[in-house]
């Protein structure tokens, strides 16, 4: 059914159980699947001098979390790929459409951790942009981290 299948990434157990899950699909139907992860230079850059260095740092966290993706992929005998997406400014549904648009994915498989109210407001919610965005379907797995009281 689905034989493309783009999975945002961020290391987290929330997106770690959508790559899980996005592998189940890909393999029950014969699919591949691209592992992304967007990095906005300038949520790195500060104007200190240290800035560059900063950058370096995310840059090495951001494929430790594509190559611990692709290594479940490959666990599980599903062929995989991975991308990194640097769009200084870039939002991240934006990201994640264009990158479906380009690679022609036919679904987009997304962890969320399912905030509401301030807290949705003041952390964002990138599986909202991702949802309201994607030329694609879209399935949101769903956190099991406790929500706070």
């Amino acid at each position: 059914m689905y034989k493309r299948i783009l999975v945002p990434v961020d290391g987290s157990e929330t997106s770690n159980k959508a790559v899980v899950a996005a592998l189940q699909l890909a393999r029950e139907s014969g699919g591949r699947v691209r592992l992304v992860h967007a990095l906005d230079e300038l949520a790195y850059l500060t104007g200190y001098e240290y800035s560059a260095d900063l950058l370096a740092v995310a840059r090495d966290y951001a494929k430790k979390v594509l190559d611990d993706a692709l290594a479940m992929a490959q666990s599980a005998g599903v062929p995989a790929d991975t991308k990194l997406m640097e769009v200084p400014g870039g939002r991240l549904g934006e990201l994640v459409a264009e990158e479906a648009r380009s690679w022609d994915a036919d679904l987009v498989v997304v962890g969320t951790h399912g905030r509401r109210g301030v807290g949705r407001v003041l952390l964002g919610s990138g599986a909202e942009q991702v949802l309201r965005m994607a030329p694609v379907p879209v399935l949101a797995v769903r956190s099991t981290e406790p929500k706070a009281a």
